[in-house]
């Protein structure tokens, strides 16, 4: 399962849509169940003065990079 180790954001459930425009679908869209799979990327970190591989959602891997650039 892809969760990031910093801000724990994962697998989300959802529902998919499927536009028909033919038919009884005009009236009713079916909705099936997915997944929404969270971007994680495994990294190599400096923490605590060691190099980690953490696994980082990109939200957070740009959020970092950011703070390192200031």
């Amino acid at each position: 399962m892809a969760k990031c180790q910093i801000c724990g954001k994962g697998t989300r459930t959802g529902r998919n849509i499927r536009h028909r425009h033919a038919g009884r679908w005009e009236r009713r869209a079916p909705k099936t169940p997915r997944l929404f799979k969270a971007n994680v990327q495994r990294k190599t970190l400096v923490i605590n003065g060691r190099p980690q591989k953490v696994k980082v959602c990109t939200a957070c891997l740009s959020a970092l990079l950011k703070k390192m650039a200031i």
